[in-house]
């Protein structure tokens, strides 16, 4: 149970705190492009099987292989794509997270 409500705490807390500190007139728009970041779970309905708690998301799903976790590093580094690159990225350390948890 902790290690769900950290995971998802994360998932939809970091966005959360970055779009307040960082997009305040608009926190609510910065939120849900952050959270759209969610659509990179859709890799995991490439596995077998589908779900495992025991697996690690990380290197294992094509969305959160190391090189696709670059380009969502590189995403932040350009005004039009930092938000998604920041929801990414906030994913990833969720998910992280978790592998760390296991």
């Amino acid at each position: 149970m902790i290690k769900f409500c950290v995971h998802y705490g994360i998932h939809f807390g970091l966005p959360l705190v970055i779009a307040l500190l960082f997009y305040r007139p608009n926190w609510w728009k910065a939120y849900l492009i952050m959270l759209l970041a969610f659509l990179i779970d859709l890799d995991h309905l490439l596995a077998t099987p589908l779900f495992d708690p025991n697996r690690c998301s990380i290197n294992f799903h094509p969305l959160h292989t190391y090189y696709a976790i670059l380009i969502y590093i590189l995403l932040v580094g350009f005004k039009k794509t930092r938000l998604i690159g920041l929801g990414l990225l906030a994913h990833i350390i969720a998910d992280s997270v978790d592998c760390l948890l296991m």
